[in-house]
């Protein structure tokens, strides 16, 4: 709402509908304030009562790649959540992959109040685990990307200073020996040394 004397909008008692209001005085309460006011179409004059809103904590699983862990999300009391939304968290965006209510039932979209659990996917790196196998010997490793970076079976790249051919990408459903995937998308990639295989 404006200073004293400014006008806004906020919803009449009399009128039932937001309408122009002057603002005649306020008075400091707590975190909020109220405001008395003046109706620009009916000319009552009513309190409008403002306090922020009430901050509670939602149990959230976190994923980052192949790790997931717990962590209380903050968020306003009246906010209305859905999946899909995004959030940051440590410096970290995250993604919004399911909401449960009261009864573990998921939902597209609840108030904050009425969630009993929420999942979340990190949205701004991806970690791709990595086997490396030269003859007998296989090693793993990870690799942190942005997810849409593209892995393609049969490419060569760069990882721990040596060249390799990615022999199959592995999705979590299945490997696969030819095609694309974005680092999303992808649980594994295996990597065979360069010079071991024909072009």
């Amino acid at each position: 709402m404006d200073a004293d004397g400014g006008t806004s909008l906020a919803e009449c008692p009399q009128c039932l509908e937001v309408v122009g209001h002057i603002v005649i005085k306020r008075k400091k309460r707590g975190l909020g304030e109220d405001v008395l006011a003046k109706c620009e179409e009916c000319h009552a004059v009513h309190t409008i009562i403002i306090r922020p809103p009430k901050a509670i904590s939602i149990n959230t699983t976190l994923s980052d790649g192949m790790e997931s862990f717990n962590e209380e999300i903050e968020v306003d009391q009246d906010e209305e959540i859905s999946v899909g939304d995004m959030f940051e968290h440590n410096e970290i965006t995250w993604r919004i992959t399911r909401i449960d209510n009261s009864q573990s039932r998921p939902k597209e979209n609840l108030p904050a109040a009425e969630i009993f659990s929420m999942w979340a996917t990190r949205t701004d790196r991806t970690i791709v685990g990595v086997t490396m196998t030269d003859g007998e010997v296989s090693e793993s490793g990870k690799i942190e990307c942005e997810p849409d970076r593209i892995f393609s079976c049969g490419s060569i790249i760069k990882f721990a200073g040596s060249k390799w051919r990615v022999r199959a990408i592995h999705t979590g459903k299945g490997r696969t020996l030819n095609g694309s995937r974005m680092a999303h998308e992808i649980r594994r990639i295996y990597l065979h040394p360069q010079h071991n295989l024909r072009r």
